[in-house]
């Protein structure tokens, strides 16, 4: 996977437009044309304490997570990065598509504040490497630095 190509035009479509709406919009479409063995790539932000669906490629999800629960909301409130090879067997797991089998969240943050979460979902077991979860912290990153609220 070539995260630097993918990097590189999540910069290109920020200098379009970073107005959140539809830079999250073009990210989640970016990562799930460009990565094998995704059924769902999106985004979820935080709203009066808990993560609420942002744009998202795929079908359709949960729309509210509380905070510390499933590993979206355990990501936020450990505010790291959560790689699960097999989402049946985490504790807590809250399964919007049962065709989902692994996942890695990362949470999103400006200026230390967590605004919400990076949420990949594959019908594979074991999907995402440590290769992946780099790749992607990088791209949350520069994500996190290129976006406007």
């Amino acid at each position: 996977m070539d995260y630097d190509s993918i990097i590189l035009q999540l910069i290109s479509l920020s200098e379009a437009d970073p107005w959140y709406v539809p830079l999250l919009s073009n990210a989640s479409a970016l990562l799930f044309d460009s990565m094998k063995d995704l059924n769902w790539a999106g985004f979820y932000l935080l709203r009066d304490g808990e993560l609420v669906l942002g744009p998202f490629q795929g079908k359709p999800a949960c729309i509210h997570i509380p905070v510390g629960r499933g590993v979206c909301g355990t990501a936020v409130s450990q505010n790291r990065t959560l790689r699960v090879s097999d989402v049946h067997a985490f504790p807590g797991h809250i399964s919007c598509d049962c065709a989902s089998n692994s996942e890695i969240v990362i949470p999103l943050s400006q200026n230390g504040t967590v605004f919400g979460v990076l949420d990949l979902d594959s019908p594979l077991l074991n999907r995402f490497g440590e290769a992946d979860q780099i790749g992607l912290e990088q791209f949350a990153k520069v994500l996190c630095e290129v976006i406007s609220f």
